[in-house]
C-alpha cells in the first residue's frame, strides 16, 4: 500500500472545486492545443467523449444535491455513483495523461489544483505545521468573505511557500463542534478571499468553520482551531 496520501478530496464540496479549476483550464482551447490534447489527437478526443461527459455528470448530480432543502436520498445516491466513475476518470487524466507529459508545465497542473511532480532531484514541498490564519468579512446580508492569510512573517502573505490552497471546512450547526467530521461542507481555494453566499433563512445562524492549507502534492496540514460567526 502506498504511503502517499490521496489527493482526491473525499469531501463532495472539495472534490467539486478541484475538478473545476482543473476542467476550466484544460478545456480552454489554448491551453488544451499547448499540452497535447487537440481535438484530433487521441488524447483530445479522450478528453471531448470520457472526461468532459463525466465531469458533466458530476456536476449535473452535484448541483442538484447541493441544497440541503431540496437534498433527497435519490439525488445523494446519483451524487455518490456519478462521483465514483468520475474519480476514475480524473485519475487517469493527472496519472496516465498529464503528470508525465513534457507538454505540461509545472504551472499548467498547479492552475488545474492538481498536485506538482516530485522526481527526488528537488525539496519536496513541507506539509504545512501552520494553519492558516483568516479574517471574515460581512459585507451584506448574507454573505461571509473570508480572507486568509500566512502569519509565519511579519508581512501578510496569501499562502506560504510550497502551499498551493487552502481548504475550509464549515457547518451551520446549533451546537458547538464536537468533532471534525461535524463540518460537512468544504471549498478548496487557490487564491483569497472566499466568498460563502447564504439563503435568508439562514440569517442569524451560527457557522463554525476551520481551515487548513494543501500543499503542491496535495498533502493537508493540520487543521487550525474551530471558529463561529453569526451569518449576517
Amino acid at each position: 500500500m502506498s504511503s502517499r496520501p490521496d489527493w482526491l478530496p473525499k469531501n463532495h464540496e472539495a472534490l467539486f472545486d478541484k475538478a473545476m479549476l482543473t476542467a476550466n483550464y484544460i478545456t480552454v482551447m489554448e491551453n488544451r492545443n499547448r499540452m497535447g490534447f487537440a481535438a484530433d489527437t487521441v488524447q483530445g478526443v479522450w478528453l471531448d467523449t470520457v472526461f468532459v461527459p463525466s465531469y458533466g455528470a458530476f456536476k449535473a448530480a452535484f448541483v442538484q444535491w447541493q441544497h440541503p432543502s431540496f437534498r433527497t436520498k435519490i439525488l445523494t445516491v446519483r451524487l455518490r455513483e456519478r462521483e465514483a466513475a468520475f474519480k476514475q476518470v480524473y485519475r487517469r487524466l493527472y496519472t496516465g495523461l498529464l503528470k508525465g507529459s513534457p507538454l505540461v508545465t509545472d504551472m499548467d497542473l498547479q492552475s488545474m489544483g492538481l498536485p506538482l511532480r516530485y522526481d527526488g532531484s528537488r525539496r519536496p514541498a513541507a506539509v504545512a505545521k501552520k494553519a492558516p490564519e483568516c479574517r471574515v468579512m460581512m459585507p451584506g446580508p448574507g454573505r461571509l468573505v473570508f480572507h486568509y492569510y500566512s502569519g509565519e512573517s511579519s508581512h501578510r502573505r496569501a499562502k506560504p511557500d510550497g502551499q498551493h490552497g487552502v481548504e475550509i471546512r464549515w457547518a451551520i450547526l446549533d451546537a458547538p463542534v464536537v468533532d471534525l467530521e461535524d463540518l460537512s461542507h468544504s471549498v478548496f481555494a487557490t487564491r483569497p478571499p472566499v466568498i460563502l453566499d447564504f439563503d435568508w433563512r439562514d440569517r442569524g445562524k451560527m457557522l463554525y468553520y476551520c481551515l487548513c492549507w494543501e500543499n503542491t502534492r496535495g498533502q493537508k496540514g493540520i487543521w487550525g482551531h474551530v471558529f463561529s460567526v453569526i451569518i449576517p
